[in-house]
């Protein structure tokens, strides 16, 4: 009995060196503090709002970073989870609740997770979410300036992005940094955002699952201030048609940090 006992405890702190390894490894870069004129102001509200320094994760959080959590989280793991924090999807493409979806996916950016279960792997790392501003702002530069979105050469290289098969398998993580270091913003994944689900909001009190939601969804994205960046719009109208225990094939997410 004390031996089991001992090999539980072992196996234990295994796996939760094994988490604090992935979490120290995660590779945050800082963003400074500066404006951003939205895509969401309306035409009451197009000054520039400011934005604070803040860190973000490099790149998206990888199949095997997300391993690590599970492993040392089991409450997270697929079967185990529960149904109020995630859907029937949930790591579906998984081979089993603690392997990948292949041998090669380890530095493939994790999809199929849930808001829920994204957030508590970011506070299992002492970061959070990045909210929608945060993403925006670091996902608006190239790699020489900070704002590159009136450049229609940049919007198209993003738009290509949607006429990628969805069956293919995701690339991994890590190309080319924007201005800020950030990789992986565009190109690759959907991600998951702190208020994903105040992106479009009317000021009818009804509620998300109202018969007529489309209708105000559609009167929420004409008030948008830019509105031929489609990549972004495309983004905003994934994200505010999901509920937090959702998950896709495609949707991902990475953490962000605030700054003192």
């Amino acid at each position: 009995m004390r031996l089991a006992c001992f090999k539980r405890a072992l196996i234990g702190l295994v796996l939760g060196v094994t988490a604090s390894l992935a979490a120290q490894a995660a590779e945050y870069v800082i963003l400074p503090s500066g404006t951003l004129s939205s895509v969401l102001a309306n035409d009451a509200d197009k000054e520039p709002v400011a934005v604070a320094a803040f860190s973000m994760r490099e790149t998206p959080v990888t199949q095997a970073e997300f391993l690590a959590f599970v492993s040392a989280q089991p409450e997270w793991q697929r079967g185990r989870i529960a149904r109020t924090f995630a859907d029937t999807g949930y790591l579906k493409d998984w081979s089993a609740p603690l392997t990948t979806s292949s041998p090669d996916a380890s530095q493939q950016p994790v999809v199929n997770v849930s808001w829920f279960a994204a957030q508590a792997f970011c506070e299992a790392e002492g970061a959070r979410l990045p909210t929608w501003q945060e993403w925006e702002y670091a996902a608006a530069a190239d790699a020489t300036r900070r704002d590159a979105r009136t450049d229609p050469v940049w919007r198209a290289r993003i738009l290509n992005w949607y006429a990628r098969p969805a069956t293919q398998a995701l690339p991994q993580v890590g190309s080319d940094s924007n201005v800020y270091g950030v990789r992986d913003l565009h190109g690759l994944i959907w991600e998951w955002v702190d208020d994903f689900n105040a992106l479009l909001v009317s000021p009818d009190s009804r509620s998300r699952d109202d018969p007529d939601k489309l209708k105000f969804c559609g009167a929420g994205a004409i008030s948008l201030q830019d509105r031929e960046n489609y990549a972004v719009l495309m983004r905003i109208a994934l994200l505010s048609s999901l509920n937090a225990a959702d998950s896709t094939s495609s949707l991902g997410f990475r953490c962000a940090r605030p700054l003192p």
